[in-house]
């Protein structure tokens, strides 16, 4: 098997048949905070690649199902070694790509390498059936068994992470996959990838092709041997997948939007209510699918809690994510940057400037990056677009409630249900919450986004389609039931 040649400013090949291919054409990835800086080129992938691709994950197919599943985890458990050994590199290259500052790059790749352990260590204990019979001497069990060729089209906005949590459950279970990470950030991929080259996966059970989202997701889908497809990103583009797979009676998982909000009600621990808006809201830059875009305040502590929370946003350092004491980094490309702006300018037309924020930064080293400060709008009201729709980026619209009936109902008075958090210190409100709150990510006295990989992750309503994500769950996924009756 081939290995890419480094170069100074390395081109990185797509991954097919356990070869790496490169292509005439390529693509650009700059750094978000300095577009001076070209991060690495990267081969633009093709249909014909895509179908090349996924035919290669068809034969491989039946020698890696059959592979016991305690050996699969031990090439998982390589990649995970690898990529620990490289955890600095790698964390610092996702910064350079994605924008986030490095702590939450280390993060992220900590938590890739959790991942790919976890999932390695299902591998010695894949769950299944054992019931009794009402019959005599028959003996009922079910096994997993895998599903074929999946499709994974995973986003920018954690390109390790989520990669990561899609591969490692579909290759345990024994699954081959083609992987299609977005074009704003596909290095991090990239590097699992070639971790489990390295780590000594099988020819054709790891695919990987970057380039343009349209041609290559519906190669994708088109991909005859495509038996599943698990997407993250956009509801435009999850709808448009799910109408796609939907006349192949694929299966399908969708991970989508969310407009997630955060109640804090009067009872609250003031202080820490403040902080955890603030890192639900900005962190990351706001660009995360569980980020808090709504505030709503109960009335009694609105004026005070409005005033704390700009005082708290003006402490933020914007700035590079490499340099240390920044806490926000720039929107991942030109793109992002200009929807964000967008939105803030309808935020002025419906509720007037904002209480902090609201412009480009391009002050000294931010001139050549996509740096917006952190901006929040108060007195929000329902109908507002602001309040309706995801921005994805550091934009906060704070809204009032009479109270905590009221709150919930806002809280619930929205087309997706992803995550939501809540910030209080009575027990009986905590519970209401839990069983009423619309969305599948439930937070108490914690920020709206920050998950872990032991339990299920996805949302509800227009946020998700399909089987949860991460934890045992994420096996209901990638693997189906043999049921077997043995009559003895």
């Amino acid at each position: 098997m081939s290995t890419p040649i480094a170069k100074s400013t390395p081109t990185f090949a797509n991954y097919i048949n356990g070869e790496w291919v490169e292509s005439s054409q390529t693509f650009e990835k700059r750094n978000p905070a300095d577009t001076d800086e070209l991060v690495a080129s990267f081969s633009t992938g093709s249909a014909q690649e895509v179908a090349s691709a996924a035919n290669a994950a068809a034969a491989a197919f039946p020698a890696w199902s059959s592979l016991n599943a305690p050996a699969r985890g031990n090439i998982l458990f390589k990649a995970a070694d690898l990529l620990e050994r490289r955890f600095e590199s790698i964390a610092a290259e996702m910064t350079r790509e994605e924008g986030k500052t490095l702590p939450e790059s280390k993060g992220e790749v900590r938590r890739s390498i959790n991942i790919f352990r976890y999932f390695a260590g299902e591998g010695s204990r894949l769950p299944g059936m054992l019931v009794p019979s009402e019959r005599d001497r028959v003996h009922m069990f079910a096994i997993r068994k895998p599903i074929g060729v999946i499709g994974l089209i995973t986003p920018w906005n954690f390109p390790s992470a989520i990669p990561a949590w899609k591969l490692a459950p579909a290759l345990i279970c024994g699954n081959t996959v083609v992987l299609k990470p977005a074009s704003a950030a596909p290095l991090s991929s990239w590097r699992i990838v070639e971790a489990l080259h390295e780590a000594g996966i099988p020819r054709g059970v790891v695919n990987f092709v970057a380039g343009p989202g349209g041609e290559l997701g519906n190669a994708l889908v088109q991909a005859k041997p495509l038996k599943a497809l698990s997407f993250t990103g956009s509801c435009q583009i999850g709808n448009h997948l799910h109408d796609q797979a939907s006349k192949r009676r694929l299966r399908i998982q969708l991970e989508m939007g969310g407009k997630n909000p955060t109640i804090v009600l009067a009872d609250a621990d003031f202080k820490s209510a403040v902080e955890h808006v603030v890192n639900g809201a900005f962190f990351s830059t706001g660009q995360k699918c569980t980020a808090t875009s709504r505030a709503i305040v109960e009335d009694g502590i609105y004026d005070k809690f409005l005033e704390a929370l700009v005082d708290r946003t003006r402490k933020l350092k914007v700035g590079n994510g490499m340099e240390p004491g920044v806490d926000i980094g720039p929107l991942v490309d030109q793109a992002q940057m200009d929807t964000v702006l967008r939105y803030i300018e309808i935020g002025r037309k419906e509720a007037g400037a904002p209480k902090i924020g609201g412009r480009r930064l391009t002050e000294g080293g931010l001139a050549k990056g996509y740096f917006v400060e952190p901006t929040v709008f108060a007195d929000v009201t329902e109908s507002m677009t602001i309040a309706q729709e995801e921005i994805f980026g550091p934009v906060l619209a704070v809204m009032r409630a009479k109270n905590f009936e009221d709150a919930l109902r806002i809280a619930n008075n929205i087309p997706f249900g992803l995550s939501a958090s809540i910030q209080t210190t009575n027990l009986s409100h905590v519970f209401d919450y839990v069983y009423q709150m619309e969305a599948g990510l439930l937070t108490v006295n914690l920020p709206s986004a920050g998950v872990e990989y032991q339990l299920p992750f996805g949302g509800t309503k227009e946020s998700s389609f399909g089987p949860k994500e991460q934890g045992p769950a994420a096996l209901e996924f990638y693997s189906d039931y043999k049921t077997v009756y043995l009559k003895y």
